[in-house]
């Protein structure tokens, strides 16, 4: 099986900042997500790589509804990363969007089974040092699998 292009080799930088344009416009209280395996993990890669992901909803129940769309068994740890930087679980999404979005106005995450730095797709800046540890902990509001993914794109 071949390599599995990323989400910024498929599309023109033109075409994903007007697809999160429209996405922000439509669906105001969601943020436009792409998840990317990092390439030495073990793990699968996702059916999808794009979700709207609601503004209120933590980090740490984002990586769990990725879990079970992983179908990983319950001792499987899964990572997620942010521009290489392992996000706090507790962090809202939207203040993660927020600090870390990229100019297309996506924000890119990368999923592997291991604490491992260095995902491709998340290349980190100078001015992204520490920034990771001002983000603040907020109250999270339970979501389920359903009204995650009720949104088609």
């Amino acid at each position: 099986m071949g390599k599995i292009p990323s989400f910024k080799d498929e599309f023109t930088f033109d075409q994903r900042l007007e697809e999160s344009r429209d996405i922000i416009a439509k669906y105001p209280n969601r943020v436009p997500v792409i998840v990317e395996r990092y390439s030495k993990a073990d793990l699968p890669e996702m059916e999808k790589k794009k979700y709207l992901v609601p503004r209120d909803m933590s980090v740490g129940q984002f990586i769990h509804i990725l879990s079970l769309r992983l179908r990983l068994s319950p001792g499987k740890a899964l990572f997620v990363f942010v521009k290489n930087t392992l996000p706090q679980t507790a962090t809202l999404m939207d203040s993660l969007y927020e600090s870390f979005k990229e100019d297309d106005g996506f924000l890119y995450m990368c999923y592997s089974s291991e604490k491992t730095f260095g995902c491709a797709t998340n290349q980190i800046t100078p001015s992204d040092q520490g920034l990771a540890q001002k983000l603040l902990s907020s109250t999270v509001l339970p979501l389920t699998i359903a009204q995650l993914f009720s949104v088609k794109i």
